[in-house]
């Protein structure tokens, strides 16, 4: 009854059949506690049998073949003794094989820890201790970035070597040969429940060192089964997924929605815009995930024979920024974007299923009890959120800029909503806002900026920490980046806030890769044109590249490091002089007398 009634609602608010078909999709979790994911990838091998789940270069597997290697790394993890709840971390670079190890030992009660491949040393150390591995599973390839982040373990995990063979380490694949790939007994062990923790997922780290999120079988097929809802997953459809799958978009979200539904994914290890139309055609993928700036990284990429010759007919992604969204869809004929807007550990999710523009989503009335989100005032100069004289937190009204936070619930019946936490408990507190609009109340902190307008259509503005002030505004980085990118001649920028001696807030700074077409005098005016005069950058800095993580988020810690000192930086640096109203060289003599306030700013 619930359901038909939420479906009445959704009628008449004429909302899209995505929302129907994920809310039907999901309704089913809590009445199967004991149906997870790798059991869903077990049913679905009975039926399907020969049709191709994952694909890559290195292998292939059918749905019967990964069912099968599921059930292999199951018993190896029961003949390990692994208990339930005892964590394996997995270090090994993006493939089909990576899904079958994380399946199989899931379904055995077992925890996987999805390490960054990039890390090594301190940072890799730091992830393996964090997550109370006992053992870990590592390819061959990446033997050596493990080998230098031994010395800084304060464990000791039992190494186990995949795709090949030492005389120091065991052959995870020896082991494999000797276990059955018939489905598991009951009497093996039952299935775990959707409550039992599944993976440990790290953050990106970009505050401090990374945080290890706990994400459940529930939460694995909150993701899988909505957005396989959101993007009508057939058994016809072939994924594209470029993306890395220790992260929750290219580990789950690009595989398990088309799974679900009996698809196959196209697993590539690392994004290339060079191949990427050559691969969307070859594989004659219908569907691609796309995050952060990769969108823009092909956008900027010169014409391909075969950019239009394809049957994609809907990405999915996060962060398509509004300045090149009609650019890319146009340009290379994509019939739908469906940008979301969510977080390895958040419960605030929004869908623009509409295709509007720059918009992240927006949440159905009819939804909205589910997943209670709200905009609450934020204080950028102390870094905090605003109260009242009562104490609470201030919603935001429309088109004034907020903490994007959700309410936390643990009732059954609310599944968007549980935060599950990190593996430490002080990193968890710090992410939970608590006393928000009445006592005892509890909602998530998303660290995100953001606004909604009339239609209730959210945002993005900035990250906390990213927005800055200057002149006792408050200045977008991501605001004032589209403005400049806007200019012929800017190919990319990055906008963050640099501090000057004896001056209150920080002054704005963009490093910008530019091509023949830039000229500086004509920047300028332009930039007058597009921003009040305190968003203006006061410096610029001309690099060949912009940085960025692995998820094509660009790096912005580094550049705050450097600062504007000419002595120190070896790419051109130039000052916006008000006086002259022109940018200009900064040079030794003209730092110092920015530095000693000398200089109108």
């Amino acid at each position: 009854m619930e359901a038909m009634s939420a479906g009445a609602d959704a009628i008449r608010a004429g909302v899209n059949s995505e929302w129907l078909r994920a809310l039907a999709l999901t309704q089913r979790i809590v009445a199967q506690p004991n149906r997870v994911l790798p059991v869903i990838i077990g049913e679905l091998a009975q039926t399907l049998g020969e049709h191709p789940a994952l694909l890559s270069e290195r292998e292939c597997l059918s749905y019967g073949m990964l069912a099968e290697r599921v059930n292999r790394y199951a018993r190896w993890a029961l003949g390990q003794e692994l208990g339930k709840g005892e964590v394996v971390a997995l270090l090994m670079p993006s493939c089909p094989e990576y899904m079958a190890i994380w399946l199989g030992i899931t379904l055995a009660g077992g925890v996987v820890a999805l390490l960054n491949t990039n890390l090594s040393g301190v940072s890799l150390a730091h992830c393996i201790d964090i997550a109370g591995a006992e053992r870990i599973i590592v390819a061959t390839e990446l033997l050596d970035a493990f080998s230098e982040a031994q010395p800084h373990l304060t464990s000791d995990p039992k190494v186990w070597l995949h795709g090949g063979d030492t005389g120091d380490l065991s052959s995870i694949e020896r082991m494999l040969e000797r276990a059955s790939g018939e489905p598991l007994g009951r009497r093996e062990r039952a299935p775990p429940a959707i409550s039992d923790r599944a993976l440990l997922i790290y953050t990106s780290g970009t505050t401090g060192l990374p945080k290890a999120a706990n994400i459940s079988h529930r939460r694995l097929l909150t993701w899988s089964l909505w957005f396989a809802g959101m993007m009508d997953t057939r058994p016809s459809d072939r994924m594209y997924n470029c993306l890395p799958m220790y992260h929750s978009v290219g580990g789950i979200v690009a595989t398990g929605a088309v799974l679900v539904n009996g698809g196959s994914v196209v697993i590539r290890d690392r994004f290339s815009a060079r191949q990427f139309w050559d691969d969307i055609t070859r594989w004659d993928c219908t569907l691609f995930q796309y995050i952060g700036e990769l969108c823009r990284y092909l956008a900027l990429a010169g014409p391909h024979p075969r950019e239009a010759k394809h049957r994609i007919r809907l990405c999915c992604g996060n962060g398509l920024r509004p300045d090149i969204w009609q650019t890319f869809k146009d340009r290379f004929h994509i019939p739908r974007i469906l940008e979301f807007y969510a977080s390895t550990e958040g419960n605030v999710t929004l869908f623009n299923c509409e295709g509007k523009p720059g918009a992240l989503g927006r949440i159905p009335p009819f939804l909205a009890h589910r997943s209670p989100t709200a905009l609450v005032r934020f204080d950028v100069e102390k870094g905090a959120v605003v109260r009242n004289a009562q104490g609470r937190c201030v919603r935001c009204r429309t088109d004034e800029t907020g903490e994007a936070i959700g309410r936390i619930s643990e009732a059954r019946s609310d599944p968007g909503s549980p935060f599950e936490g990190y593996t430490n408990s002080r990193d968890t507190q710090q992410k939970i806002l608590r006393d928000v609009f009445e006592s005892g109340d509890a909602w998530f902190r998303t660290g995100d900026l953001m606004r909604t307008d009339k239609q209730g259509f959210f945002y993005f503005i900035d990250r906390i920490g990213d927005t800055f002030r200057w002149k006792g505004e408050n200045v977008s980085t991501t605001d004032v980046a589209q403005a400049i990118t806007a200019f012929a001649g800017v190919v990319e920028a990055n906008v963050y806030g640099v501090r000057i001696p004896g001056t209150e807030g920080r002054a704005g700074m963009a490093a910008i890769v530019v091509d023949e077409r830039f000229e500086l005098a004509a920047f300028n005016r332009h930039l007058a044109r597009r921003l009040p005069a305190y968003a203006r950058p006061l410096f610029l800095r001309l690099v060949r590249e912009v940085e960025i993580t692995v998820t094509f988020k660009q790096k912005k810690a580094d550049l705050v490091a450097d600062g504007y000192n000419p002595k120190t930086l070896q790419d051109p640096i130039y000052f916006n002089d008000a006086s002259r109203q022109c940018f200009v060289p900064l040079d030794d003599a003209l730092h110092a007398a920015i530095e000693g306030g000398q200089v109108r700013l």
